[in-house]
């Protein structure tokens, strides 16, 4: 069993939540609630149906959605975010405020970065 008061165990544990390309705007679309998914696929616009069937598939797995299946015909599927899945949302929230905060040096370093790299390939 590992220590969570060990500092190698804790830096490993940063990597058991592992976001994809789309995780974090999965969480977002599911913060109004339940929806469906190809509710969800219409709302993320150019998510390829797999891609959007994987992250769905982690995030149940993580534990940070809940997936309800209903026995009709055709097949209706229900996605909802866990108390887990909202703590996490509170993280995405976090991020784009961060993001949106640091725009401009984010764009600024990389017009410094892309400058030098373009001379030193000369």
């Amino acid at each position: 069993m590992s220590d969570p008061q060990d500092p190698a165990t804790a830096d490993a544990d940063l990597l058991v939540v592992r976001p994809g390309k789309w995780t974090l705007v999965v969480i977002v679309q599911l913060r109004e609630g339940t929806k469906r998914f190809n509710e969800l696929r219409r709302n993320m616009g150019g998510v390829p149906q797999k891609s959007l069937s994987v992250t769905l598939r982690e995030l149940e797995r993580d534990g940070f959605v809940t997936r309800k299946a209903y026995a009709t015909i055709p097949p209706r599927v229900e996605y909802d975010l866990t108390d887990l899945g909202r703590e996490l949302l509170r993280l995405a929230d976090d991020f784009k405020r961060f993001a949106q905060r640091n725009r401009h040096a984010v764009e600024q370093a990389r017009r410094l970065f892309d400058a030098a790299d373009s001379r030193a390939s000369l």
